[in-house]
């Protein structure tokens, strides 16, 4: 057997740069390339060997959280089929990554971590920026990767790396496994020499199949849908992982069943498709809301079936409801007691089309749909109407959706998900993208590089409030780096909008939510090398994105809105407790309230057909 002798660090390099994925007869490289930073623990040896290798494209990022958040909404936009490695020094470069792990294996998306590590041979230990914990000499801050990671390892020894880059890759492509992958690489062993063999190098290519539903629970399925008198399809983000809008669309085409949308979700079908009822859950439109209430089937398709999608497990009212979960996650599959379709997406609801030819819905359930949808978007016309005085944060929803049908809208935090989900107009599958599985501050603009980064053709405008960009503003630099221009609509709520806006409806008046102290944020923006606007009116706002479509490089765009004027909630609830004893009287009653929401949570929905 011919073998290569080549550093730890060279190895890996070579390894990720020969990995490919297919699906559907397309091969394209699993790695875009590299996102690092550099410091002791990586520069000798992985920061060696990109330089040396030259394959793998390497980006500097300006935070180590930011580079994985970039890293994940690039392969949320590229479907899960392509990713980016991650890689880190020791110490806080490998701790500040596990907000970015935690947020990856959430969202089920792929990322590869490969943080420095402390010496393997411990001559030198405590080195600068170890963890020392008497009685276990083994461990390292690393280990706080573990639990956010769907696979880990540390790799102590030349040898384990293949057996251990194996395992990486089949995670990262397993659809029903994947998230954040960790090999952690203690910084002597990575500049180790080994003799690997040659064909660890070689063009690997990872198959992604369409498994489809097993013919028993699929008989069943289609039993309780042709029974259904109110059914409703809830389209979570497993739709969009797999490419599947088009088989969506036949299906509902075909039956007449109504469709309800999660964040991850959203843009599975048009949003004037007479059978699009829009968002559902506590963040959602009147007319899904009232049709999960009334539903008596429920195919729940691609759905981790999160608290804010079944609105805190009141969505659902039917005493006979039936749900069906098809998912290619066996566990997803399982939750609330449902009928478990464990399958790839589009050969999922292929199938189902398939037998259920010549099912049709009531008719009158069909036109039910057809007129909520239309009385929504009445509504959303009324929201974004112009109108006397400081723009309203819808208002300034309607005028950034206003742009053309291929743009793309990241968010993430903040009161700005819960307006999007209800308000934004999805005229195309891949035109919004939110991170709500963790709804994490700091997301949006990391997050719009990595977009950016993947549909390079496609308008990117990140809208984030000013506590998230407070928190994380930094990947601007990067964006003017790398020559990758996107439009920021910053809105300035003087501090945490979202929170504060809760704080008071538990009857705490927004304590600890406003800031005391003033940011010029058009300034911190042009700081970072942006170019930086301020707008006080709509038509100033919408002057300002024409600009930025047209400018050499990041555009951000500053605008206040009128916190007076909130979008309300449409036939939902949230669970958030509330204490149970207090001398508020404020919180007293939203106690009460409490208690009569809490009594309609159903947290078992019933057995499998």
């Amino acid at each position: 057997m011919s073998v290569r002798r080549l550093t730890t660090a060279q190895a890996l390099v070579a390894f990720l740069a020969a990995q490919q994925v297919e699906r559907d007869g397309v091969t394209a490289p699993l790695f875009a390339g590299v996102l690092g930073i550099f410091g002791h623990g990586n520069v000798a040896g992985i920061g060696q060997a990109l330089q040396q290798d030259g394959r793998l494209r390497y980006v500097l990022p300006r935070n180590e959280q930011a580079m994985v958040h970039t890293a994940v909404a690039y392969a949320k936009q590229r479907h899960r089929l392509q990713t980016w490695a991650c890689t880190s020094s020791i110490g806080p470069g490998a701790t500040n990554m596990v907000t970015g792990a935690a947020l990856a294996t959430i969202n089920r998306l792929p990322v590869l971590l490969l943080p420095g590590d402390v010496f393997s041979s411990r001559r030198p230990n405590p080195v600068l920026q170890q963890l020392e914990l008497p009685g276990r000499p083994e461990a390292s801050v690393n280990d706080t990767l573990a639990p956010v990671s769907r696979f880990f390892d540390r790799v102590n020894r030349p040898d384990q790396l293949p057996s251990s880059l194996l395992e990486a890759m089949r995670v990262l492509t397993d659809q029903a496994e994947t998230g954040a992958v960790t090999i952690a690489l203690p910084q002597d062993v990575q500049v180790e020499a080994a003799d690997f063999p040659d064909q660890l190098f070689d063009p690997r290519v990872w198959r992604i199949d369409r498994i489809g539903v097993a013919a028993q629970p699929l008989a069943a399925a289609v039993a309780l849908l042709r029974e259904a008198r109110r059914p409703l399809i809830v389209a979570g983000g497993g739709l969009r992982y797999s490419q599947a809008g088009d088989a969506l669309r036949a299906l509902v085409d075909a039956t007449g069943m109504p469709v309800a949308e999660t964040q991850a979700g959203k843009g599975a079908l048009p949003f004037d498709h007479r059978s699009a009822l829009g968002a559902l859950g506590a963040t959602g439109t009147p007319g899904a809301n009232l049709a999960a209430r009334e539903a008596d089937v429920v195919l729940a398709v691609g759905t981790r079936l999160s608290d804010f999608t079944t609105a805190s497990h009141t969505a659902f009212q039917d005493p006979g409801l039936r749900l069906i979960a098809l998912n290619v996650s066996g566990f997803d599959a399982h939750k609330l007691g449902a009928l478990p379709l464990v399958a790839d997406a589009r050969a999922g609801l292929e199938q189902l089309a398939a037998a259920l030819t010549g099912h049709r819905v009531p008719a009158g359930h069909a036109e039910l749909a057809a007129r909520r949808n239309c009385e929504w978007d009445a509504e959303v016309e009324r929201l974004m109407a112009p109108a006397a005085g400081p723009p309203t944060q819808a208002q300034v929803i309607g005028a950034v959706n206003a742009g053309r049908a291929d743009d793309v809208v990241v968010c993430a935090a903040g009161s700005l998900p819960g307006d999007l989900h209800k308000l934004w107009r999805t005229r195309d599958p891949d035109g919004y993208h939110l991170e709500y599985g963790y709804s994490c501050m700091g997301y949006e603009v990391a997050g719009g590089l990595g977009v950016k980064l993947a549909a390079p053709d496609r308008e990117v405008i990140v809208m984030v409030g000013d506590g998230s960009w407070l928190m994380m503003s930094s990947e601007i630099a990067t964006s003017i780096q790398e020559g990758v221009r996107m439009t920021v609509v910053l809105i300035d709520n003087k501090g945490f909008g979202s929170i504060g806006g809760l704080s008071r409806s538990l009857g705490s008046e927004g304590f600890g939510t406003g800031y005391t102290v003033s940011v010029d944020l058009v300034q911190n923006a042009a700081s970072l090398g942006a170019i930086a606007t301020r707008a006080a009116t709509l038509d100033e706002l919408a002057a300002s994105l024409d600009a930025a479509r047209k400018a050499d490089r990041t555009s951000v765009i500053v605008i206040a809105c009128d916190p007076g004027r909130p979008v309300g909630s449409y036939e939902s609830w949230w669970d958030v407790p509330v204490a149970e004893v207090s001398e508020m009287p404020a919180v007293r009653q939203a106690r009460a309230n409490y208690e009569r929401s809490r009594v309609k949570q159903r947290p078992f929905l019933g057995g499998s057909a």
